[in-house]
């Protein structure tokens, strides 16, 4: 089969309908918090407990995160487009930032959870890197998460507020699909 050139705004278009939540990728550095916002976030393992970060070559924290070997993944609440926006280098105003220490890794504070974790692996991919982290410590709070689709920030709404008889757990599922 033939290489086909493949349309760079269509697959932007095509990968921002993936509705994803909104996190800051944070690091210390120089005596102060580095960050930048994220929704290339994924987890990775549950035991050892592992997550996955994307983050440009091109980007400052790029090479910081080389360098410092941990980071913190703060997930943000609904209402902190203006938090996103600042670690996007698009925001007219600095909001306030709180920022607090687990396990000695900045995150910040009033978030709907956040993570810290120390870089076990980094791999190359195309104009990325993905930094694979042993997660040393974790919080939630039951504030809803800042949702992104389509280039906008969306809201989440649940279908009921009654929990389902059985939720779906994607880290037990263990069958083949039939295609």
């Amino acid at each position: 089969m033939a290489d086909t050139p493949v349309d760079l705004m269509l697959f932007r278009r095509v990968m921002g309908r993936f509705a994803t939540g909104v996190t800051v990728i944070t690091a210390e550095a120089e005596g102060g918090v580095r960050g930048m916002t994220a929704n290339a976030f994924m987890s990775g393992s549950l035991s050892p407990p592992l997550c996955i970060i994307s983050v440009a070559r091109k980007a400052k924290l790029h090479t910081l995160l080389a360098t410092s070997r941990t980071f913190g993944v703060s997930m943000l609440a609904q209402g902190q487009e203006a938090i996103s926006r600042h670690f996007a280098g698009q925001g007219p105003t600095e909001p306030e930032l709180l920022f607090e220490h687990m396990a000695g890794v900045p995150v910040l504070a009033n978030v709907c959870a956040a993570l810290a974790a120390e870089v076990e692996a980094r791999h190359d991919c195309g104009d990325h890197s993905l930094f694979i982290g042993r997660v040393l410590g974790l919080r939630d709070d039951d504030r809803l998460p800042l949702v992104f689709h389509g280039g906008k920030y969306a809201t989440l709404h649940y279908k009921t507020t009654k929990a389902p008889e059985a939720a779906i757990d994607f880290w037990e599922l263990d069958h083949d699909a039939n295609w």
